[in-house]
């Protein structure tokens, strides 16, 4: 593995880049290698709930299912903030159970997410996904135990360069989520901003890979 996109949602195979892709329960794809399969909090159908939680929790099983994600809250969507915990903390118990990390998708509930991870005493590694907060916001969540990934928005706003620079070399990740650039091409601005050579980015992020993936 040369390259290690945490969070994708485009199977693109190549040959030195390990991709971990997002799947849904109801859409599931055998032919991508290695992926994360959760309940996204756009697409809580409440009838739905118990059979896509069973389709993960035999997906967890499997060596390919890498993680449980992308899921989360979001308090931007209409689906109401209860049902969304309620949903959450379920795959939380999956992710404990096999011993999975967790992928996060969290919009404007940061605290909620800290306050659930303490109160549940979550102990496998929980990442969240696209960070794009500031220094403040990293702060607590490495506090509070959490990975930050970042990908989209360090390539779209220069604002986040001084708080990807705060973040501990053993706490990020990298992706590329839905964007049309490359993993390479957010390595190589990770690596200018960190003041690193690819080589050694490589390196650190091996290293986190084999950390929160075992």
């Amino acid at each position: 593995m040369e390259y290690f996109n945490f969070h994708t949602h485009q199977f693109t195979n190549q040959a030195d880049v390990l991709e971990l892709v997002n799947q849904y329960p109801k859409e599931f794809d055998a032919s991508i290698a290695f992926y994360s399969m959760g309940i996204h909090p756009w697409y809580i159908e409440e009838n739905r709930i118990d059979a896509d939680l069973k389709i993960i929790e035999e997906k967890l099983q499997t060596e390919n299912c890498l993680a449980i994600g992308e899921c989360g809250l979001d308090k931007r969507i209409d689906i109401p903030l209860d049902l969304q915990i309620s949903v959450f903390e379920q795959q939380l118990a999956l992710a404990e159970k096999f011993k999975k990390p967790v992928v996060i998708h969290c919009v404007a509930a940061f605290q909620e997410v800290i306050e659930i991870r303490k109160r549940l005493k979550i102990t496998v590694p929980m990442i969240i996904h696209g960070f794009s907060k500031n220094k403040q916001v990293a702060e607590q969540l490495i506090t509070a135990g959490f990975y930050l990934s970042f990908g989209k928005y360090l390539l779209k706003n220069p604002d986040l360069k001084a708080v990807f620079q705060s973040v501990p070399n053993d706490r990020f990740f990298l992706e590329t989520d839905t964007m049309e650039e490359t993993i390479q091409q957010v390595y190589q601005l990770a690596s200018e901003y960190k003041k690193l050579e690819l080589k050694e980015l490589k390196s650190i992020i091996s290293s986190n890979y084999k950390s929160v993936f075992g």
